[in-house]
């Protein structure tokens, strides 16, 4: 049974990630409506959105990507304001999804911030959420209304494998993305091998041991974004020292803050992929592979329209 119901589709994209939402709509060969967002004097979002909107199924763009807290009040206000406007159905697709790292309480004191930002999209009247390679996959519980979860692997494999590397080891660069790696281990018939590490404070991992033989091998490091790219760089360091030959990387998201592309670069990676569900600075490196294909897929999918092969369809809520 599809999840978006049977009734014109409109686009709408947010100011987070324009060009992707342009990508979606030529797939999807709809017309893309994009949002006015601007601002008061003292920073206060303002939006508005001219298309026509009545009774349709509206899907709105805007991942949740730096300025996290700006994009993430577009996201709810887009919400609205298509809603007010006599929308139907909602779905937004929120490829990076900001605030999921922050989806347990550390110690006391600490806010659930992922479960705020749930009810928040709730809030507004999104009907359904569609999101990439989310950070806790566990987070979709905390939603009120359907996610569907989609997985990087159908953009990147196809590259991976066209690669045709020989003595290939996949690398968790943690315990915490081990189900993801082991995901590609299995479809490239890979042994898999895990990095440990520990945080001795937010956006600060050190690396400690390698589990596995990754001697004379060529090493693949699966993560889901690339922050300060601490963990990439510091894994890919702790691979050569275990006797690794060359070292690869893919990432989802490239949050990429201040350093982290320097840091990535000094740390030599033979091929390093990721994908533009963030905006990125549009340098040949690293490599970035299009998501608004799978997107767009997914889309249909949920239309009844078609199927997608690596998705995990879940019902909040």
């Amino acid at each position: 049974m599809s999840s978006l119901p049977h009734l014109p589709l409109r686009i709408v994209s947010g100011n987070a990630n324009h060009a992707l939402g342009q990508h979606v709509a030529q797939e999807l060969e709809l017309p893309l409506a994009t949002a006015e967002v601007t601002s008061f004097a003292d920073g206060e979002t303002r939006v508005h959105v001219a298309h026509d909107v009545r009774d349709a199924a509206v899907i709105v763009v805007q991942p949740t990507c730096s300025p996290v807290n700006e994009h993430l009040m577009v996201l709810a206000l887009l919400a609205d304001a298509v809603r007010a406007a006599g929308a139907a159905h909602i779905t937004a697709i929120i490829p990076y999804f900001g605030y999921a790292r922050q989806e347990q309480r550390a110690r006391c004191g600490d806010p659930r911030s992922a479960q705020v930002v749930s009810r928040l999209l709730g809030s507004v009247g999104i009907d359904h959420v569609i999101t990439l390679d989310l950070h806790a996959p566990a987070l979709e519980s905390a939603l009120p209304m359907p996610v569907t979860l989609i997985n990087a692997e159908e953009v990147f494999l196809p590259k991976i494998k066209n690669w045709h590397i020989r003595d290939l080891v996949v690398v968790s660069p943690d315990a915490g993305g081990i189900k993801r790696a082991q995901r590609y281990a299995t479809a490239l018939e890979a042994p898999l091998v895990i990095i440990t590490k520990q945080r001795p404070q937010p956006d600060v991992a050190t690396p400690l041991a390698v589990l596995g033989d990754v001697k004379d091998r060529v090493c693949l490091i699966v993560d889901d974004m690339a922050s300060t790219g601490r963990t990439l760089s510091g894994a890919a360091e702790v691979l050569r020292q275990a006797g690794a030959c060359e070292v690869r990387g893919i990432f989802t998201h490239a949050v990429m803050a201040p350093g982290a592309e320097d840091r990535l670069f000094r740390a030599q990676f033979t091929k390093l992929l990721t994908t533009d569900s963030i905006p990125t600075t549009g340098k040949a490196w690293p490599e970035v592979v299009p998501i608004a294909p799978l997107l767009a897929k997914t889309v249909r999918y949920l239309s009844g329209e078609g199927d997608v092969a690596l998705i995990d369809r879940r019902e909040g809520g």
